[in-house]
Parts: C-alpha cells; sequence; structure tokens
C-alpha cells in the first residue's frame, strides 16, 4: 500500500513545514482531504492559525472551516506525518546571492523526523540542483535511511500569486516531479486531491526546479525591457503607457509594463539562477541586465521626482514629498524586498522631507526592516505626491484630491499610470 493509499484511508497525514503566503493555503486545501500538521518554527503566527487567523491577511476565517489540521511549532508533532511538504523561504542575501537558511533548517528539522517509507516534497524555489545536491544528503545524514531505498523526494513549484483570487492552488497547473517513476506517481495523485486543474510530470526534478525558475526570471526580463523602454520614452516626452496601448492592439504583443519589481519572487529568483549558471562557468549577461535595470528602477523615480520639483522651483532641502504605498505589490500587506523604499532613500539623500502612507502595510514590521515610520495620513501640502503602489482604493482618487495635497505648482508621480490623460493642472509624470 503507498502513502497515497493510506493517505486516502486516513492512515496517514500530510505536513506543511512554513505556512506563511505558500504553505498556509496548501495545508488548509489538504485538510479538506486528509489528516494534516501544519507546522512553523513562529510560535506567535501558530497562535493566531489556532484561531482561524491567516497572519498574510490573504485568507479569510472561513478558509479554515471542515479542516483536518493540526497547527504546532512542536517538530515532534511532525513525527506522525508520512508525507511532509516544505514550503519556507528562499530569499537572497544583501550580496544577491542564494540564502538557503530557511530552507537548510525545514531540511534538518524534516530530517530528524524522517521514518522508512516517507516522502518529502519541496516548495521553495530554487536553483536546479538543488534539492538532490542541498537537501537530500542532510535528510540522509540525520534520518540515518537511505535515499529512494528507505524514502523518497519530489519538487513541486508553488505558484500561488500573493493577493490573487482568481489564481489559487486549486485552478493552477500543478508542476510535479519525483525521484523515480513510483514517487512521481504518488506525488502526482496526492496533489490531484487538491489540484482541479491537475498536473503536469515533469520527466526530473532538475527540470521542475529550473521550469519554476525561469517562470520568474522571465517576466523580470520582460519588466526590464518595458522599464528601459520608460527611460528612453521619457527622454523623448513620449508617455511609455501611450506607446504600449497602441503596441497592444497587436495580437502578439506581449503585454508587460514598467515598475518596481519586489517581493520575494520576480526580484530574487533570477539571482539563483545566475548563481547556478556561473557554477558552470557561464556568465549569464542578459538576466544580469535585467536585474540590474529593474533593481535601479527606484533610484531612478527619485531622481527624476527631484528634477521635476527643480524645474518648478523649489528648494529641495524644503521640499516635503508624500509616497503612497510601501508594500511589494497591490493589495497585500507583505513588504518583503520591497523597492518603495529605494525611492525613499533616495529621496532622503537629497535633502528632501519625505512622508509615507500604506494602510495595507504593518508599521512596526516597516520601522524594523526599513527604519522610517509611517503616517497614519497626509498631513499638510507637499511639493510632489509619488503613488507608488496601486491599491485599490488609490485608483478612485481624482485630481481634485491630489490639488487638495499639494502646494502650488504641484507634482503628480504616477508610477502604474493610474491617471493618465486625467490630470489637467498639477504637473504628472509616469514611467
Amino acid at each position: 500500500m503507498t502513502v497515497y493509499d493510506k493517505l486516502l484511508k486516513k492512515e496517514a497525514k500530510v505536513s506543511l513545514i512554513g505556512l506563511g503566503y505558500v504553505g498556509l493555503p496548501i495545508a488548509l486545501e489538504f485538510a479538506k482531504k486528509v489528516p494534516v500538521i501544519g507546522f512553523d518554527i513562529k510560535a506567535d503566527r501558530v497562535e493566531m492559525m489556532k484561531n482561524r487567523i491567516d497572519p498574510s491577511e490573504e485568507l479569510e476565517a472561513e478558509a479554515f472551516d471542515n479542516c483536518d489540521i493540526l497547527f504546532t511549532a512542536n517538530p515532534e508533532d511532525l513525527r506522525s506525518a508520512s508525507f511532509h511538504i516544505v514550503a519556507v523561504p528562499t530569499p537572497i542575501d544583501d550580496s544577491n546571492m542564494p540564502d538557503l537558511k530557511p530552507l537548510l533548517s525545514a531540511t534538518r528539522t524534516v530530517g530528524k523526523i524522517l521514518k522508512k517509507g516517507d516522502y518529502v516534497v519541496y516548495e521553495s524555489t530554487v536553483y536546479p540542483g538543488c534539492t538532490e545536491e542541498d537537501c537530500i544528503p542532510i535528510l540522509e545524514e540525520l534520518s540515518g535511511l537511505k535515499f529512494i531505498e528507505d524514502f523518497k523526494v519530489g519538487f513541486s513549484p508553488e505558484r500561488i500569486n500573493p493577493g490573487d483570487k482568481l489564481h489559487t492552488l486549486a485552478t493552477i497547473t500543478k508542476v510535479v516531479s519525483g525521484c523515480d517513476d513510483e514517487s512521481l506517481d504518488v506525488i502526482a495523485k496526492t496533489y490531484e486531491l487538491v489540484v482541479r486543474a491537475g498536473v503536469h510530470k515533469a520527466p526530473s526534478i532538475k527540470v521542475a526546479e529550473a521550469a519554476k525558475i525561469i517562470e520568474n526570471t522571465q517576466r523580470d526580463i520582460n519588466i526590464a525591457f518595458m522599464n528601459e523602454l520608460s527611460m528612453i520614452f521619457n527622454r523623448m516626452d513620449i508617455n511609455t503607457y501611450d506607446v504600449l496601448e497602441a503596441a497592444g492592439t497587436k495580437w502578439n504583443f506581449l503585454k508587460f509594463y514598467p515598475g518596481l519589481v519586489g517581493g520575494h519572487c520576480i526580484g530574487v529568483d533570477p539571482y539563483y539562477l545566475a548563481y547556478k549558471a556561473k557554477k558552470f562557468r557561464y556568465h549569464p549577461q542578459i538576466i544580469n541586465s535585467g536585474r540590474f535595470v529593474n533593481d535601479s528602477m527606484g533610484f531612478y523615480v527619485a531622481k527624476q521626482t527631484v528634477k521635476k520639483m527643480i524645474a518648478a522651483g523649489k528648494n529641495i532641502t524644503e521640499s516635503r514629498v508624500l509616497v503612497m504605498g510601501v508594500t511589494f505589490k497591490e493589495d497585500v500587506s507583505d513588504i518583503r524586498n520591497s523597492r518603495v523604499p529605494d525611492i525613499i532613500n533616495e529621496l532622503k539623500s537629497f535633502g528632501v522631507k519625505v512622508e509615507v502612507v500604506d494602510f495595507h502595510a504593518e508599521p512596526k514590521e516597516i520601522k524594523k526592516e526599513y527604519g522610517f515610520d509611517l503616517a497614519d495620513e497626509a498631513t499638510g501640502k507637499y511639493d510632489a505626491v509619488i503613488v507608488a503602489v496601486s491599491h485599490q482604493p488609490y485608483l478612485q482618487l481624482d485630481e481634485n484630491y491630489f490639488k487638495s495635497i499639494s502646494t502650488e505648482k504641484g507634482i503628480l508621480v504616477d508610477l502604474k499610470g493610474l491617471y493618465r490623460n486625467k490630470i489637467n493642472d498639477l504637473t504628472y509624470w509616469s514611467l
């Protein structure tokens, strides 16, 4: 009898290691079908989930209904599970190098409780080869078991999009892989319990790892092209969004847009691929160029804002700027790897006084992560207003609102082109 058969009979359990914006939805979906153990190292987050609260603010309380799940911060509780899913972050360090500490720590946690016949499936985005070269040796060492002979391993990359209520775990085709034919079949059938869209069986773990990492690298490169176009068209006094709207009338034009590229996927994953490529003595030029362009955009926006203020005759060191939105993308609370602080810090380097508002972000987290305070609301008049994140309520604002918080010859910087062709009196600029 396979692990899958035991799960169906509820004689085995699934465990989720890491209950962030990826792990928790997976845990809850499985818990509607089979018994689940949800593990996270942060006890305060575990207590929130026990009270039907998603710390990532992605899921409503109803998502916890009819779920057979034990939330725990005690790794010993994982011993009763047989199908372990690892969904922890894989960030980069200050030098843009892969930081595998969370992944390897989670692997050690699983290795200590692993038993014969168990499965371990990784969802964390990594470079090709990481699962087999970095993780499996730890599992073998700490468990005393032999890979394939005693336990099986697979890789099934996460595809969850924060803030997206349409494309969810159940509705996105799941890429799955295993260490042999048997494990591939078991892993595929197990995920089919919760993924209505079905699965795609990759021929190897490395292929599945590579497929995930190029999804985000492709987007990064395309956005970098849009950002470069924006800088070119700005010099020509052409609005980039007008150009893209015209070009987009062709059926095969790829609709990407300029903007800040942050978060824990698109702004991170290309560095993992570039790192691994260098191990094979190849220096990826297109990937690195795209990363350079996108990582520079916050500083570019700040400099363009300062230029506009100088052109309006404003004294920079006495100027006030309001930045609206600081999360890494619209309508989420996640601030990890946001590029908006690049704008803020660059403005401050010119002596500009900057205030920041964002009703989605947690002020304490902002202070801890980036070192500045959030204002509760706009105060007084500003020489420039930068709408950096297109949160839903910002879409309803009009020129009268911005005029009410702007000084004479005020400037509106609209990174997402939300107010294009709607601003008449203020100086308007967008990417």
